[in-house]
């Protein structure tokens, strides 16, 4: 398999769909081609059929199979290797996994746009609007929800790690970007996702790229 990445200092969705590779276990190759520099144009063209997403990422190729979207990446893998490696046994544990992470996917537009992400940058006094305040609220409701109702198993939102705790990666990089208050539970499960050794690897390399995006540098303020 390969998989196409953007920037892992910035790039969210590139993020999403590399632990969700890790996460099937399969083996994979990784392919990374900075976005936004000014050769990305003339890279996309070279590219050809590879990026079947007008230029988007992540891009995963298994011989014949092309996949071009995060939540897409899951749920081809979950089908490839088994789904009880990406979601939750039980029913209803399941079901809420599902519904957190297609949220996540299509919602949280204010805190994406407000916050991007930026692993790197470290923001004292962030100041967001109220409705990306909102979003902090509901996903910080939905962590709440998943932590006490089922994750007496592990320290991640259903007990062990699997598909939700990867679509909130991302979402744990911009708390601790912009430095977003949380209660003592969040701090916790934060903790959890920042050190597992697979985010690990990833900030390690984030912090070692030379590319700098500049409209991620200094992001919208209301």
């Amino acid at each position: 398999m390969k998989l196409i990445i953007g920037n892992k200092n910035y790039s969210s969705w590139s993020l999403r769909g590399w632990l969700a590779v890790k996460q099937s276990g399969l083996h994979f190759e990784e392919i990374q081609v900075p976005l936004h520099t000014d050769d990305w144009p003339a890279q996309k063209r070279e590219m050809g059929e590879i990026q079947p997403s007008q230029g988007k990422v992540p891009v995963l190729w298994d011989g014949d199979a092309v996949v071009w979207d995060s939540l897409a990446i899951i749920e081809y893998l979950s089908d490839k290797v088994g789904r009880d490696r990406f979601w939750p046994k039980a029913d209803d544990a399941r079901a809420m996994a599902r519904s957190m992470v297609a949220e996540m996917h299509s919602g949280y537009q204010a805190l994406r746009n407000q916050c991007p992400m930026n692993i790197r940058r470290r923001v004292e006094g962030a100041s967001i609007d109220e409705a990306a305040k909102a979003d902090v609220v509901r996903i910080l409701t939905l962590w709440a929800e998943a932590r006490a109702r089922y994750g007496k198993g592990g320290p991640f939102l259903f007990g062990t790690f699997g598909a939700a705790d990867i679509v909130y990666a991302p979402i744990v990089s911009r708390f601790m970007t912009y430095a977003i208050g949380v209660p003592g539970f969040a701090v916790n499960y934060m903790q959890a996702v920042w050190e597992h050794e697979w985010l690990q690897s990833w900030v390690e390399a984030a912090e070692a790229e030379e590319w700098v995006i500049e409209q991620y540098e200094v992001p919208e303020r209301p």
